[in-house]
Protein backbone atom coordinates (compact mmCIF):
# COMPACT_ATOMS: atom_id res chain seq x y z
CA UNK A 1 0.00 0.00 0.00
CA UNK A 2 1.50 3.89 -1.03
CA UNK A 3 2.35 5.75 1.83
CA UNK A 4 0.75 9.35 3.03
CA UNK A 5 2.15 12.03 1.26
CA UNK A 6 2.00 13.99 4.36
CA UNK A 7 2.68 12.63 7.70
CA UNK A 8 1.73 15.37 10.01
CA UNK A 9 -1.27 17.72 9.24
CA UNK A 10 -3.06 20.71 10.37
CA UNK A 11 -6.84 20.67 9.56
CA UNK A 12 -8.94 23.85 10.37
CA UNK A 13 -12.58 23.34 10.20
CA UNK A 14 -15.01 26.40 10.14
CA UNK A 15 -17.52 26.58 13.22
CA UNK A 16 -20.64 27.08 10.61
CA UNK A 17 -19.39 24.17 9.28
CA UNK A 18 -20.83 22.22 12.29
CA UNK A 19 -24.23 23.68 12.48
CA UNK A 20 -27.58 23.13 10.41
CA UNK A 21 -30.94 24.68 10.41
CA UNK A 22 -32.01 24.50 14.13
CA UNK A 23 -28.88 23.13 15.15
CA UNK A 24 -25.71 24.77 16.58
CA UNK A 25 -23.80 21.53 16.55
CA UNK A 26 -25.30 18.95 14.44
CA UNK A 27 -24.82 15.29 15.61
CA UNK A 28 -24.83 13.71 11.49
CA UNK A 29 -22.21 16.68 10.81
CA UNK A 30 -20.02 15.36 13.61
CA UNK A 31 -20.22 11.68 13.10
CA UNK A 32 -18.76 12.26 9.13
CA UNK A 33 -16.16 14.68 10.15
CA UNK A 34 -15.10 11.77 12.94
CA UNK A 35 -15.31 9.06 9.94
CA UNK A 36 -13.67 10.94 7.48
CA UNK A 37 -10.43 11.83 10.18
CA UNK A 38 -10.98 8.25 11.03
CA UNK A 39 -9.81 7.38 7.81
CA UNK A 40 -6.31 9.04 8.13
CA UNK A 41 -5.38 8.53 11.63
CA UNK A 42 -5.72 4.87 10.00
CA UNK A 43 -3.47 5.67 7.73
CA UNK A 44 -0.70 6.73 10.05
CA UNK A 45 -1.15 10.31 9.70
CA UNK A 46 -0.87 12.60 12.69
CA UNK A 47 -3.49 14.77 12.88
CA UNK A 48 -4.23 18.28 15.19
CA UNK A 49 -7.57 20.16 14.43
CA UNK A 50 -8.30 23.79 14.65
CA UNK A 51 -11.97 24.59 14.76
CA UNK A 52 -13.89 27.78 14.40
CA UNK A 53 -16.50 29.51 16.78
CA UNK A 54 -19.26 31.17 14.66
CA UNK A 55 -22.06 28.57 15.21
CA UNK A 56 -22.18 29.61 18.58
CA UNK A 57 -20.46 33.05 18.17
CA UNK A 58 -18.30 35.76 16.68
CA UNK A 59 -16.43 38.19 18.27
CA UNK A 60 -16.01 40.55 15.36
CA UNK A 61 -19.96 41.08 15.21
CA UNK A 62 -19.81 41.43 19.17
CA UNK A 63 -20.27 45.37 19.05
CA UNK A 64 -23.70 45.39 17.18
CA UNK A 65 -24.72 43.93 20.46
CA UNK A 66 -22.90 47.26 22.51
CA UNK A 67 -20.27 44.51 23.54
CA UNK A 68 -16.30 45.70 23.59
CA UNK A 69 -14.37 43.73 20.53
CA UNK A 70 -11.62 42.05 22.96
CA UNK A 71 -14.98 40.87 25.34
CA UNK A 72 -16.32 39.53 22.22
CA UNK A 73 -13.15 37.93 21.03
CA UNK A 74 -12.72 36.05 23.82
CA UNK A 75 -16.30 34.69 24.33
CA UNK A 76 -15.73 33.95 20.55
CA UNK A 77 -12.55 32.04 21.76
CA UNK A 78 -14.47 30.16 24.21
CA UNK A 79 -17.10 29.04 21.62
CA UNK A 80 -14.43 27.39 20.34
CA UNK A 81 -13.71 25.28 23.56
CA UNK A 82 -17.39 23.73 23.15
CA UNK A 83 -16.75 22.78 19.74
CA UNK A 84 -13.76 21.75 20.68
CA UNK A 85 -15.39 19.31 23.44
CA UNK A 86 -17.93 18.62 20.94
CA UNK A 87 -14.69 17.22 18.36
CA UNK A 88 -13.31 15.52 21.10
CA UNK A 89 -16.43 13.40 22.16
CA UNK A 90 -17.63 12.42 18.63
CA UNK A 91 -13.80 11.46 18.00
CA UNK A 92 -13.70 9.37 21.08
CA UNK A 93 -16.67 7.63 20.02
CA UNK A 94 -14.98 6.10 17.26
CA UNK A 95 -12.50 4.55 19.29
CA UNK A 96 -9.35 7.67 18.74
CA UNK A 97 -7.46 9.19 21.39
CA UNK A 98 -7.80 13.09 21.45
CA UNK A 99 -6.07 16.11 23.46
CA UNK A 100 -7.69 19.29 23.60
CA UNK A 101 -4.92 22.11 24.67
CA UNK A 102 -6.21 25.67 24.76
CA UNK A 103 -4.60 29.13 24.75
CA UNK A 104 -6.68 30.10 27.90
CA UNK A 105 -6.36 27.85 30.71
CA UNK A 106 -9.40 25.90 31.58
CA UNK A 107 -8.57 23.03 33.56
CA UNK A 108 -10.99 21.69 34.25
CA UNK A 109 -12.01 20.58 30.63
CA UNK A 110 -8.50 20.59 29.02
CA UNK A 111 -4.49 20.88 28.93
CA UNK A 112 -2.89 24.27 28.48
CA UNK A 113 -1.38 24.77 24.93
CA UNK A 114 2.39 23.73 25.29
CA UNK A 115 4.19 23.20 22.36
CA UNK A 116 6.55 20.29 23.14
CA UNK A 117 3.54 18.35 24.81
CA UNK A 118 0.71 19.01 22.03
CA UNK A 119 4.10 17.10 19.42
CA UNK A 120 4.72 14.69 22.04
CA UNK A 121 0.52 13.94 21.77
CA UNK A 122 0.79 13.76 17.49
CA UNK A 123 4.15 11.41 17.79
CA UNK A 124 2.27 8.83 20.45
CA UNK A 125 -1.00 8.52 17.54
CA UNK A 126 -3.18 10.95 19.67
CA UNK A 127 -5.41 13.82 17.89
CA UNK A 128 -4.90 17.17 19.18
CA UNK A 129 -7.65 19.51 19.06
CA UNK A 130 -6.48 23.42 19.52
CA UNK A 131 -8.97 25.56 20.92
CA UNK A 132 -9.12 29.14 22.37
CA UNK A 133 -8.05 30.54 18.64
CA UNK A 134 -4.47 32.21 19.46
CA UNK A 135 -5.68 33.39 23.06
CA UNK A 136 -5.33 37.24 21.87
CA UNK A 137 -8.05 38.89 20.79
CA UNK A 138 -8.02 40.61 17.04
CA UNK A 139 -6.80 37.37 15.60
CA UNK A 140 -8.84 34.79 13.65
CA UNK A 141 -9.15 30.70 13.96
CA UNK A 142 -7.06 30.63 10.57
CA UNK A 143 -4.25 32.89 11.89
CA UNK A 144 -4.66 30.35 14.99
CA UNK A 145 -4.33 27.60 12.45
CA UNK A 146 -1.09 28.90 10.80
CA UNK A 147 -0.03 29.51 13.96
CA UNK A 148 -0.89 26.18 15.68
CA UNK A 149 0.85 23.93 12.33
CA UNK A 150 3.90 26.22 12.15
CA UNK A 151 4.41 24.91 16.10
CA UNK A 152 4.15 21.75 15.64
CA UNK A 153 6.07 21.21 12.27
CA UNK A 154 2.88 20.44 10.39
CA UNK A 155 3.81 19.23 6.79
CA UNK A 156 0.49 21.12 5.54
CA UNK A 157 -2.54 22.82 6.14
CA UNK A 158 -6.02 21.36 5.01
CA UNK A 159 -8.64 24.28 5.18
CA UNK A 160 -11.86 22.14 4.68
CA UNK A 161 -14.89 24.39 3.40
CA UNK A 162 -17.86 23.69 1.59
CA UNK A 163 -16.68 24.53 -2.00
CA UNK A 164 -13.81 21.94 -3.57
CA UNK A 165 -11.11 24.48 -4.11
CA UNK A 166 -9.91 28.02 -4.78
CA UNK A 167 -12.04 29.45 -7.86
CA UNK A 168 -11.94 32.27 -10.45
CA UNK A 169 -15.05 33.35 -8.83
CA UNK A 170 -17.81 32.63 -6.06
CA UNK A 171 -18.70 29.13 -7.86
CA UNK A 172 -22.08 29.69 -5.61
CA UNK A 173 -22.63 32.75 -7.96
CA UNK A 174 -20.92 32.03 -10.73
CA UNK A 175 -21.72 28.87 -12.42
CA UNK A 176 -18.53 29.06 -15.16
CA UNK A 177 -15.90 30.01 -12.81
CA UNK A 178 -12.80 27.45 -12.74
CA UNK A 179 -11.34 25.86 -10.43
CA UNK A 180 -7.42 26.47 -9.44
CA UNK A 181 -5.64 23.34 -9.23
CA UNK A 182 -1.86 24.87 -7.79
CA UNK A 183 -1.50 28.56 -6.99
CA UNK A 184 1.42 30.13 -5.67
CA UNK A 185 1.15 32.51 -2.68
CA UNK A 186 2.19 35.30 -4.90
CA UNK A 187 -0.61 34.46 -7.66
CA UNK A 188 -3.67 34.21 -4.77
CA UNK A 189 -2.10 37.85 -3.60
CA UNK A 190 -2.17 39.31 -7.26
CA UNK A 191 -5.60 37.74 -7.77
CA UNK A 192 -6.47 39.35 -4.83
CA UNK A 193 -8.04 35.61 -3.79
CA UNK A 194 -9.85 35.27 -0.40
CA UNK A 195 -8.29 31.94 1.02
CA UNK A 196 -7.42 32.65 4.59
CA UNK A 197 -7.47 36.90 6.54
CA UNK A 198 -3.76 38.13 5.47
CA UNK A 199 -2.03 37.54 9.05
CA UNK A 200 -2.86 33.71 8.29
CA UNK A 201 -1.64 33.74 4.56
CA UNK A 202 1.23 35.74 5.51
CA UNK A 203 2.23 33.41 7.84
CA UNK A 204 1.99 30.45 5.85
CA UNK A 205 3.70 31.94 3.25
CA UNK A 206 7.01 33.62 5.05
CA UNK A 207 7.15 30.12 6.59
CA UNK A 208 7.00 28.34 2.99
CA UNK A 209 3.88 26.04 4.27
CA UNK A 210 1.35 24.80 2.06
CA UNK A 211 -2.40 25.45 2.35
CA UNK A 212 -5.04 22.93 0.71
CA UNK A 213 -8.36 23.99 -0.04
CA UNK A 214 -11.11 21.27 0.13
CA UNK A 215 -14.36 20.52 -0.04
CA UNK A 216 -14.82 18.80 3.58
CA UNK A 217 -17.97 17.34 3.30
CA UNK A 218 -17.50 15.45 0.55
CA UNK A 219 -16.61 10.91 1.65
CA UNK A 220 -13.57 10.14 1.10
CA UNK A 221 -11.91 14.07 0.02
CA UNK A 222 -9.90 14.16 3.24
CA UNK A 223 -8.28 10.34 2.75
CA UNK A 224 -7.36 10.75 -1.16
CA UNK A 225 -5.77 14.38 -0.47
CA UNK A 226 -3.58 12.92 2.18
CA UNK A 227 -2.60 10.93 -0.28
CA UNK A 228 -1.55 13.11 -2.69
CA UNK A 229 -4.27 12.83 -5.30
CA UNK A 230 -5.44 16.19 -6.98
CA UNK A 231 -8.58 17.05 -4.47
CA UNK A 232 -8.41 20.41 -4.15
CA UNK A 233 -6.17 23.80 -4.46
CA UNK A 234 -3.12 23.75 -3.06
CA UNK A 235 -1.17 26.51 -2.37
CA UNK A 236 2.68 26.55 -2.15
Amino acid sequence: MDKPKYKRVLLKLSGEALSSEGEVIEPAILEQYSQEIKKIRDLGVEVAIVIGGGNIFRGATASKAGIDRVQGDYMGMLATVINGMAVQASLEKHGMYTRLMTAIRIEAVCEPMIRRRAIRHLEKGRIVIFGAGTGNPYFTTDSAASLRAIEIEADVVLKGTRVDGVYTADPEKYPDATRYTNLSFQEALEKGLKIMDATAFTLCRENKLPIIVFDMNKSGNLSSLVMGEDVGTLIS
